[in-house]
């Protein structure tokens, strides 16, 4: 992602972290780009927001997605083995600009792609993956609507 749609998504997931905060529900934050993947909060019931999750957090170039969902599955799996009867939910928030097609995380018992694609040349990647992983795709401006 880049400039408006990078900021787009920063602001959601500080609204996000603020349902999760006042719904007291674990929260994780798996951020990548470049060549990397971190967890940069939790699994944690988030007591505030802290910028400095995101600030390394850059857009443009190759996106690691593959990378970032394998993260994001592990932490998934051990959510699942020490609470197994939790609901856990992943929230994939991209532009899809990326050639990899992840594997679907096993332990996410529900998904939801967020897609930030822009532009008059569109690869519907989010849609690809929500379709192929049964998820549900939405763009940010149906989150703000909602």
């Amino acid at each position: 992602m880049a400039g408006q749609q990078l900021a787009l998504a920063k602001g959601l997931l500080v609204a996000m972290f603020d349902r999760a905060s006042t719904a007291r529900a674990e929260t994780a934050l798996v951020c990548f780009g470049g060549a990397r993947a971190d967890v940069r909060f939790g699994p944690a019931v988030p007591r505030w927001w802290n910028e400095r999750w995101l600030q390394p957090v850059g857009g443009g170039g190759g996106t690691p997605l593959a990378l970032g969902v394998s993260r994001a599955a592990h932490v998934l799996e051990r959510a699942a083995r020490s609470k197994p009867l939790q609901q856990r939910w992943l929230w994939l928030l991209s532009d899809g600009r990326s050639s990899d097609l992840p594997v679907r995380p096993v332990f996410a018992d529900r998904i939801v792609c967020v897609d930030f694609e822009r532009g008059d040349v569109r690869l519907g990647r989010c849609e690809q993956i929500a379709q192929a992983w049964d998820a549900l795709c939405c763009t940010p401006e149906d989150l703000i609507a909602s």
